[in-house]
């Protein structure tokens, strides 16, 4: 563009207002550091109530070692679809052998328990109906995308309905077997063992069966989480599971680091984009992490940004417009559009025009800006997190080097062009220690929850635990 100086001083002033988006090696080691004190307050015995980081116990035990096959059925359900699956693992790959979505009526999303099982009873009874199944009491992977507290690999209590559904007679109750009683009732198919799936312990898992040094799973899509394999002995909060002096027994944590902050341990990053995103959210207060680096919020920052910036003339020649005015309408896809390398410039325009604005070359780069500068920070943060995670299980087992897999899953991790790259570079810089490898998980609640019950059914099998 050239050395333009009204451009330059423009660049300047709008790089003034980005400030407080950038987050130095030393902040991002910092903050590892201060989720490194939460996994521990998470994993306690007498403090686990209170951390705002949850580090729930998930009960799976192992990773898959190749020697998992079999037929299994995985019913996902975490909207207002279900997917019934049936997969067949063996040596050679996983493979879905047939599936078929559900609707759930909106009525049935706010009837009673009884009446949602039911329903999902029948759907998975006409399935195993149609695929010639019914002889065979085939194990189930149930992926329950809704907060639970899990007692045992086949106990899980719904703490609360979101997304839209409220079923009475269920909050508090364990969902297993309420699906276990509506099969019940039909009396025309059976299923085998029920293993509850988290749906990052999901995609750990499935990425776990394509390389065995899998054992850390990671979303970064519409929210955030993570999961991998700690000691158990570190597990104070799970009764009854003595390790034993030289065992290297390890359970897998559902961390729930999208609530890291709650606390105001992040205060001080916080930028007024961030508190005004949490102020109009459905859950102020809740899932700070999440909503400073996951898709839900990601498009509204950067909308909040542009009015500013606008506001203060440095965009659009101060004009706003009616859709930039409205919460929501800069979707978080926009942002990967805008920044391709190839087309970005043509998508930026055609994006702003929708919006009703109007702008020219300088608008365009200053709003490139902007979105690779918060995009930037996400990813940052999302490898001080991962950072965390990698450094504790080198740490953990006593190694001066770690080699680990990464399953990893989400549209921001998938479908924006810079942020695997930023990501993975900056949790290398973090835990130089450790030698990080990253595989996007091929659905992770289909054919990952397959495989915690593959995973479930070998360790019977080898150490009669119950299952």
């Amino acid at each position: 563009m050239g050395k333009d100086p009204q451009l330059e001083e423009t660049l300047s002033k709008v790089q003034k207002y980005l400030e407080c988006f950038h987050l130095p090696l030393e902040k991002l080691q910092e903050i590892s550091a201060r989720l490194k004190k939460d996994f521990n307050r998470g994993l306690g015995k007498h403090t686990h109530h209170r951390a705002a980081v949850k580090m729930l116990p998930t009960f799976v035990t192992a990773t898959p070692d190749g020697t998992e096959k079999g037929d299994f059925l995985a019913l996902d359900l975490g909207g207002t679809n279900f997917r019934v699956l049936h997969i067949r693992v063996n040596e050679d790959e996983q493979r879905v052998m047939k599936s078929q979505n559900c609707a759930i009526p909106q009525e049935m999303m706010v009837g009673t328990g009884e009446q949602l099982f039911d329903h999902i009873a029948a759907c998975l009874g006409e399935f195993v109906n149609s695929q010639d199944l019914k002889g065979q009491t085939l194990p189930l992977g149930f992926t329950f995308s809704f907060p639970c507290e899990q007692k045992e690999i086949d106990k899980s209590i719904l703490i609360r309905w979101t997304k839209g559904f409220n079923c009475s007679g269920v909050e508090g109750e364990d969902v297993v077997k309420l699906l276990k009683e509506a099969i019940h009732r039909r009396g025309d198919y059976d299923i085998g063992s029920v293993a509850m799936v988290n749906d990052t312990v999901g995609t750990m898992m499935s990425c776990g069966y394509k390389d065995q040094s899998c054992e850390i799973g990671m979303i970064i899509g519409t929210g955030t989480n993570a999961c991998y394999m700690e000691e158990l002995k570190n597990v104070k909060r799970v009764e009854g599971m003595e390790v034993k002096e030289g065992e290297n027994r390890r359970m897998c944590i559902n961390t729930e680091w999208g609530g890291f902050g709650d606390d105001g341990a992040l205060k001080d990053i916080l930028t007024e984009y961030d508190e005004e995103v949490d102020r109009t959210s459905i859950n102020p207060g809740i899932h700070t992490f999440e909503k400073m680096i996951s898709g839900m919020y990601l498009g509204e920052i950067v909308r909040l940004v542009l009015v500013k910036l606008t506001q203060e003339k440095l965009l659009f020649n101060g004009e706003t417009s009616k859709a930039l005015l409205t919460p929501g309408t800069f979707e978080t896809r926009f942002i990967s559009e805008i920044e391709k390398e190839d087309k970005g410039v043509e998508n930026t325009k055609k994006i702003l025009a929708d919006l009703g604005l109007t702008s020219n070359a300088v608008d365009l780069h200053i709003v490139r800006l902007i979105c690779d500068t918060i995009s930037s920070r996400s990813a940052r943060l999302c490898a001080a997190a991962l950072a965390t995670i990698v450094n504790r299980i080198r740490v953990n087992r006593k190694l001066d080097h770690l080699k680990t897999t990464v399953g990893v899953d989400g549209a921001v991790y998938r479908k924006h062009p810079n942020f695997s790259e930023e990501l993975q570079d900056m949790v290398r810089r973090l835990a130089p220690q450790c030698d990080i490898n990253f595989i996007v998980s091929e659905d992770g609640s289909g054919k990952g929850a397959a495989m915690v019950t593959a995973v479930a059914q070998r360790t019977v099998c080898l150490c009669g635990t119950r299952y």
